[in-house]
């Protein structure tokens, strides 16, 4: 399915999912509500999420279009152009973008956290160095996949870098402690 341009030409349209759920057991709620969350959907009301046109997005809703089915559920997937209300849209689509970077934000500073109660502790060990090493690639793969979602340009992606940028600092920082550390001990 080609997926049309927005009407007004400027963006490239959107999908819709619109879908009902059985409502027992609930954890079938939660599971569809999960996997939208998690591919970057915005709620336009309930059980009616939207996503921008592309055909990556539009594969990941049919999936769930069919998952939804196997719940015994039902699912429309609509290609669309805002008619009015595109800036609305738009800006709800750049608030969950920037409450993801935000998040990664806050566990930026955890991260520091954690890498400053090693020296507070006298931590300078290759488990601990590798225990951080996991923790931020983690972040890093969690950022790039809210880069792949924003396609509009959130305006907290810079401060997310930076927080990102920090971390990999002290990281760096620390792993010369460990390895300055482990030279002495030999």
């Amino acid at each position: 399915m080609d997926v049309p341009p927005a009407g007004d030409g400027t963006g490239p349209g959107w999908l819709l999912l619109i879908y009902r759920v059985p409502p027992e057991p609930t954890r079938l709620r939660s599971t569809v509500w999960r996997r939208i969350k998690s591919l970057g959907a915005i709620y336009l009301q309930n059980s009616v999420a939207a996503l921008p046109a592309s055909a990556v997005n539009e594969r990941a809703l049919r999936k769930l279009r069919r998952d939804i089915a196997d719940m015994s559920g039902t699912a429309m997937l609509m290609s669309c152009s805002v008619l009015a209300g595109e800036t609305e849209v738009r800006a709800m689509f750049q608030t969950a973008r920037n409450d993801e970077y935000e998040e990664i934000v806050d566990k930026c500073e955890d991260f520091l956290r954690q890498v400053q109660k090693e020296y507070d502790e006298n931590h300078f060990t290759y488990a601990e160095l590798e225990e951080n090493e996991v923790d931020l690639v983690k972040l890093k793969n969690w950022f790039a996949k809210i880069i792949e979602r924003d396609v509009f340009g959130a305006s907290r992606r810079a401060a997310c870098e930076q927080s990102l940028d920090r971390c990999e600092q002290s990281l760096e920082a620390y792993a010369a402690r460990v390895y300055a550390e482990e030279a002495e001990g030999q």
